[in-house]
């Protein structure tokens, strides 16, 4: 069995490291002195998070990355591999979003969210693993969500990367089996206060915002630093997570038809904005705090009353639902 080292020696790899989550986890991983390699698309961004991760002692490498480029993920990993002699975690994080209606949504951007979400993840681990396995050790950590559970309604592309992440990284954990001190570790996250519904592609053409409760994405990036120190195969984050996940796994389709109602109902009301690719294809200069700013005050027992208000609505629409249906 292989004997851990302390996240001083560890070299760390995060993926979409400028903004949201994976900003979070860098300054997390920071604060504790590890090795960081850090990747994404806009290496001015990279070099601003590069700053702010050097203000804590840690070493700090970055690498202009693509993800859904896997000849560029090789690259990334031999860059680490050269710079430490080693990769010890490997965090895959960068995800894109796009909204509109499935058949109004181009083609192109459905394939590039999926390239970005779940063959960004599967080059990552597929550009580590040999070098994971020569050294005997690693972690991957998949930053999946709640979104690999829970359909997205005007998300279609979306859900179909998170799905398939997951049963891509169930798939992985069983041929990894063989070998004990190599593990793969899935979040599960709620929604997030983050910049990513920002840089969405937007083709609905109107202002998009997460569904409370948000979540600090401070917890997560805690959650990583937890992973790494002691590997668990699932983690949720936020008590939505899990109860989310149960209502689909018990009333997949009623609670499917709620979400897509919902959705709806805000739309209508939403304001207009026009419509945009966001950084599906290419990066944007804004919103590259950890923060969206949609977040709610308080602790994290604060959001006990949405959660709980948000079963009320939904136990009342399905009861409805169902009432109609005889």
């Amino acid at each position: 069995m292989n004997t851990r080292k302390p996240l001083t020696e560890q070299t760390i790899v995060i993926t979409g490291a400028t903004s949201g989550a994976g900003r979070a986890a860098a300054l997390e991983f920071a604060a504790r002195k590890a090795k960081l390699v850090l990747a994404a698309r806009n290496e001015n961004n990279l070099q601003d998070i590069k700053t702010e991760c050097e203000e804590f002692g840690a070493e700090v490498l970055i690498v202009p990355t693509d993800t859904s480029d896997s000849k560029a993920m090789i690259a990334l990993t031999n860059a680490a591999n050269d710079w430490q002699g080693g990769v010890d975690v490997w965090i895959n994080n960068a995800g894109i979003l796009a909204a509109g209606d499935f058949d109004v949504t181009p083609m192109a951007v459905h394939e590039q969210v999926i390239k970005t979400n779940l063959l960004g993840y599967m080059n990552g681990a597929h550009a580590v693993l040999p070098l994971f396995k020569a050294q005997g050790h690693g972690i991957i950590i998949n930053n999946i969500s709640i979104g690999g559970f829970l359909p997205v309604p005007y998300g279609a592309g979306y859900t179909a990367s998170k799905f398939g992440l997951r049963g891509w990284s169930e798939a992985l954990k069983g041929e990894l089996t063989e070998w004990p001190d190599i593990y793969v570790c899935d979040l599960f996250p709620a929604f997030l206060d983050t910049p990513g519904i920002q840089h969405a592609g937007n083709y609905m053409g109107k202002v998009l915002k997460p569904a409370p409760p948000v979540y600090d994405p401070v917890r997560l990036a805690q959650a990583m630093v937890k992973v790494a120190e002691n590997p668990s195969a699932n983690t949720y984050i936020g008590s939505a997570a899990l109860l989310l996940k149960l209502s689909h796994a018990i009333f997949p389709e009623l609670t499917t038809k709620m979400t897509a109602f919902v959705m709806r109902r805000y739309f209508k009301a939403a304001d207009p904005i026009a419509l945009t690719d966001g950084n599906v294809f290419n990066t944007v200069d804004y919103g590259q705090s950890i923060h969206g700013g949609f977040g709610l005050p308080g602790e994290p027992k604060a959001h006990r009353k949405y959660i709980a208000g948000a079963l009320f609505t939904g136990l009342a629409l399905g009861a409805f639902l169902v009432s109609k249906r005889k």
